[in-house]
This record gives structure tokens, C-alpha cells and sequence, in this order.
């Protein structure tokens, strides 16, 4: 005989490979259901939160639909800053949490409905009559709005007989590229018109891009206009032609590069939302340059778009791609007299900082030189997370994972690891946290030891403070007290639970690095590099943030 558990595990396991949790009473049947009865791989981390932050960043890099588990009461509480990421990020995700008896409320229950509903998260509650389908309703409506949702089962329904499982219906789920109606196709061919004409035109794509599949008729685009193209942070490498690419806009761009964009008349953003960062605060775009955006939202998201188009992005770029076939439209010939390469060069810093310290710039050079070419790039929240996005470039956007900054926070990094290592398993997994996202997250130091074992890396940018707020508060004259950090030797953190750490004082220091790169996975350890960085380097992006706030 089937129990309510049974039938909750059955409806995910026909939508999933892997689950991520940490096991309490709410939640021990569920997972003794999952564990016994589905093809489910289970990996445990060792906080709540953590949960989440695997299991998002593993549909981040590309898993499919995450699923997270843990108990009621504090350990879903644990959750709320992560499941408060998710949200901000669109990452549809299921989290399957115990919660209070039909009976009532005990002295530990708190409204768990209520605390999600706060964040942005809805709760689907199982019953005795209606397990499967809820669960089905809830994976329906994650994967339709791309958002968590929560699902709850009550402690005194969870291992309810309720007989066989039944036949599950598919979610229902909207078609993943809309059809563009009649205004969109008269938008699409005044924007080819102006294409057409433009003299530096400019393509900016957002990770919206790469979800709708839009990399080849982009590219397809560039080259029908003559285009030089950039990407937002989470859009990297969506462009097929890296020749003629920019890397990164905002504060991660290269400063020439940034100066280049600001030269263009028409610039056409294709999924991107445009926030304060990729647009340097405003200061992307001259006054002058017409800024169309291409996106699903239903309005522009930024005050200076000029021209908005809501559609598809790859519908939308293949639509203008065949409009400027029509008019016979020839390429502008721009991004052949630009060095795109040369323009995006960053920064390589000193040796060392004034303070006899690492610069982080040069130490991020150099490490970027020694990485493995299949890497992919997950991070915390913090000060340092310029230095991964200027000087580490990956391949794909599915292949840069920031897990914390949607929703501004830190202290989500070590538990990314094993969530984008079980998507990718045949990649390296490259960590970059701070010193006090790394200390805020130390439980799942283990997580990510134990999960990517000789395929994970990581990096602590060790400047002995919260950067950022130094940055920000220290330079007003706030008590830098609460914001300094006492010297913590990561190192022999990373040693405690299996891994090889070593402390990096030097560029020669990273030797290490070169032999365990070249080393076969098989035959080395999780490698931690503590970076004995100098906190008087402020990465480009932190300052416009401080003239900002200034």
C-alpha cells in the first residue's frame, strides 16, 4: 500500500534526477520514499539553506527543474534568504517541506504560508486525497512562472495509506516561444528599418537570451548589421562571435569597451532587465543613442529604452534577421574597425598592493590563465565578485552561477558547488567567495568537498574584512570595527573536511594551481586557494556603487 510520501516522490521523480536537503521528522518520509522507491540521486548538504542554494544553482547550470527538501518549524525558516534568491532570480524550483498537523498548530509551528508568501514563494498543502496531484499542480506552476513554490506536508498526513498511485498528468505549460502578434511584426520591421541605416549598432544580450535558445540568430543578426555585441553578467558568451564580443557590460566591462558602447546610435537589448549594474547606473548609453529592448516583461524595464518589443528573443531576432533580408540591407562595417579584443582587455594590476598584500587583479589574471578551460564559475555575493567576471570568461552563460546576488546577499557560495557539479559533472567547478560570505556558509564547506571531490576548486578572496561595507561606510567615517574580520586560515578549514588548501601570499604560490590543473581529476583533492588579498584595491564596479552613493 502507497502512502501520501509515495505519492508526493512519485509525481517529482517523473520530473527529476536529483534532490538536495537536509533530513528532519518532516521530511523522513518523504526521503525514505525517494530513497527506496525512485531513480532519485539524493545528495545531502548540512543547512537548510543550503538546500536551496544547491538545488538552484543546479538548475542554473543547467540541471532542469530543482527540487529542494527539508523539515518544518527552524528548518524551513533556515530557508527563507535562499528561497528569497530563487524568487528574485525566476529559478523554478520545488521545495517539499514538512509542516504543522492537520490538528493544528504545536508550540514550534510557525505560519509557514505566510513566511513564503512574504518572500515571493506560494505553498501547495498535500492532503490524504489529493498527494499526487498537488504535487503536480505545484512543479506545473514552478516551471510555468519560473518561480519556487513550496510543498507542504503535513506531519500527521505523511505517512497516511492512500492506496495506489495514479496515472499522473503531464503540467500543463505554456509554449515556450509565443507566437509575436500584429503590433510585434510591425515593431519588428521598423526596427530592421533602423537597423538598416545605423552606422555602429550595438547588440546586447541578457541570460533571457540564452533561455530562449536565441545564440544562433543573434549571431545571425550581428553579422546582418555589422554589429558590435556585449552581454550582461549572466549573459556571457550567448554571442557566437567572441571576435567582435566586448565581454561584459557595467562595472565588470573593460573601461575602453565601456567608452566604445557609449559611441553607438542603435543599440537593440534582447533579454535583459537592464538593472542598475549592467547599466552603470545610467551610464551605458549616451544621451543620443536610440535603445530598443526586446523582452518578455510587459513594459520596458529601464527609463531610457527608447522602443519596446515584447517577444521571444530568438523569435524576435530571427523575425529581424529576415526583415533586413528583405530591404536588402547591407552590414554597417563597425565591428570591423574595432579591436574588440584589444578594447576589452582588463586591468592586470600590480604584484603586489601597497600594503605588501595580494592584488586581487593580478592574483585573478593569473589564476584565470591556469583555470581549466571547461570550468564553470559559481559565486557568492560580496566585494570580490568583480574579479571572477572581469578576468574569468566562460564558454557559456549556464557556466557563470551567481547564487545571492539577485536578492543582495552572501553567504550562498560553498553550497553552489555541489548543485552545479552534479549538472555538470564533467566540468571543473570553480567557487569565488569572500572571506565573510565563506565563514557565513562554512557548513557546506563539506557539501562542496565531499560532492565535487577532485573537479571542485575553490577561492576565498581574503582581505580580513567585509569589503564592500569598508568600501561604502568605512570611506564616511563609520567605526570600521563591525566590519573588519579577524585572520581566518581557510586553508586549514578546507583541510579538516578532506581537501588540500594552501595559502597564496604570492603569484608563485599559484604553481599550485598549474600542477593541480594538470593533474587528471581522479588523482587530486577539492584544491582551496586562500588568497591573502590586499583590501586597498577596489574592483571598478564597487566604485561607481560609491560615487553613487555619494
Amino acid at each position: 500500500m502507497s502512502t501520501v510520501s509515495d505519492h508526493v516522490t512519485r509525481a517529482i521523480a517523473a520530473h527529476v534526477d536529483h534532490v538536495f536537503g537536509v533530513m528532519g521528522n518532516g521530511n523522513a518520509h518523504f526521503l525514505d520514499s525517494l530513497e527506496r522507491a525512485t531513480h532519485v540521486t539524493y545528495t545531502a548538504v548540512r543547512h537548510e539553506a543550503g538546500a536551496v542554494v544547491a538545488a538552484d544553482a543546479h538548475y542554473r547550470a543547467g540541471g532542469g527543474l530543482a527540487v529542494a527538501t527539508t523539515t518544518y518549524g527552524a528548518g524551513f525558516t533556515n530557508t527563507l534568504t535562499a528561497l528569497a534568491e530563487a524568487v528574485q532570480a525566476h529559478s523554478p524550483l520545488v521545495l517539499v517541506v514538512g509542516d504543522e498537523p492537520t490538528s493544528g498548530p504545536r508550540p514550534w509551528d510557525v505560519d509557514q504560508i505566510a513566511m513564503a508568501s512574504a518572500v515571493g514563494a506560494r505553498t501547495y498543502t498535500v492532503g490524504r486525497a489529493d498527494a499526487a496531484a498537488t504535487t503536480v499542480i505545484a512543479i506545473e506552476h514552478a516551471l510555468t512562472y519560473r518561480v519556487p513554490t513550496v510543498l507542504a506536508i503535513p506531519y500527521d498526513v505523511a505517512r497516511l495509506e492512500v492506496g495506489p498511485v495514479p496515472e499522473l498528468p503531464e503540467p500543463r505549460l505554456p509554449s515556450p516561444r509565443a507566437p509575436m502578434g500584429p503590433f510585434a511584426a510591425a515593431a519588428v520591421d521598423d526596427l530592421a528599418r533602423t537597423l538598416a541605416v545605423a552606422e555602429r549598432p550595438f547588440l546586447l544580450a541578457g541570460r533571457g537570451a540564452w533561455l530562449s535558445g536565441a545564440t544562433d540568430p543573434l549571431g545571425r543578426l550581428a553579422d546582418a548589421t555589422g554589429a558590435v555585441t556585449a552581454s550582461t553578467a549572466l549573459g556571457r558568451g550567448v554571442f557566437p562571435r567572441s571576435e567582435y564580443d566586448l565581454g561584459v557590460t557595467g562595472g565588470f566591462g573593460a573601461a575602453r569597451a565601456m567608452e566604445l558602447i557609449r559611441s553607438a546610435d542603435v543599440a537593440v537589448v534582447f533579454g535583459a532587465s537592464l538593472n542598475q549594474f549592467t547599466m552603470r547606473f545610467g551610464d551605458l548609453f549616451a544621451p543620443g543613442t536610440h535603445v530598443v529592448q526586446v523582452d518578455t516583461a510587459p513594459a520596458a524595464t529601464h527609463p531610457h529604452v527608447g522602443g519596446f518589443l515584447r517577444a521571444d528573443a530568438a523569435l524576435a531576432a530571427e523575425a529581424l534577421v529576415a526583415a533586413l533580408a528583405k530591404l536588402n540591407a547591407t552590414p554597417s562595417g563597425w565591428r570591423d574597425r574595432v579591436d574588440a579584443a584589444a578594447l576589452g582587455e582588463q586591468d592586470p594590476g600590480e604584484t603586489l598592493a601597497s600594503d605588501g598584500r595580494l592584488d586581487p587583479r593580478s592574483a585573478a589574471v593569473r589564476i584565470g590563465e591556469l583555470l581549466p578551460a571547461d570550468r564553470v564559475v559559481v559565486s557568492d555575493g560580496g566585494h570580490f565578485i568583480g574579479w571572477a567576471n572581469m578576468y574569468w570568461p566562460v564558454a557559456t552563460p549556464d557556466r557563470m552561477i551567481m547564487v545571492g546576488t539577485a536578492y543582495q546577499s552572501i553567504g550562498l557560495g560553498f553550497a553552489s558547488v555541489p548543485g552545479a557539479a552534479l549538472a555538470k559533472p564533467d566540468s571543473t567547478i570553480v567557487l569565488t567567495t569572500g572571506d565573510g560570505g565563506g565563514l557565513m556558509a562554512l557548513a557546506d564547506l563539506e557539501s562542496a568537498v565531499r560532492v565535487a571531490g577532485g573537479c571542485g576548486l575553490a577561492v576565498v578572496w581574503n582581505d580580513r574584512a567585509y569589503g564592500a561595507e569598508v568600501n561604502l561606510y568605512g570611506v564616511q567615517g563609520l567605526a570600521m570595527g563591525p566590519m573588519m574580520i579577524p585572520d581566518v586560515d581557510f586553508a586549514k578549514l578546507a583541510e579538516a573536511v578532506g581537501a588540500e588548501g594552501v595559502r597564496v601570499r604570492t603569484l608563485d604560490d599559484l604553481d599550485r594551481l598549474a600542477a593541480w590543473a594538470a593533474t587528471p581529476p581522479t588523482d587530486r583533492r577539492f584544491l582551496l586557494l586562500d588568497l591573502q588579498v590586499s583590501g586597498s584595491v577596489i574592483a571598478p564596479y564597487q566604485l561607481e556603487v560609491i560615487k553613487v552613493n555619494s
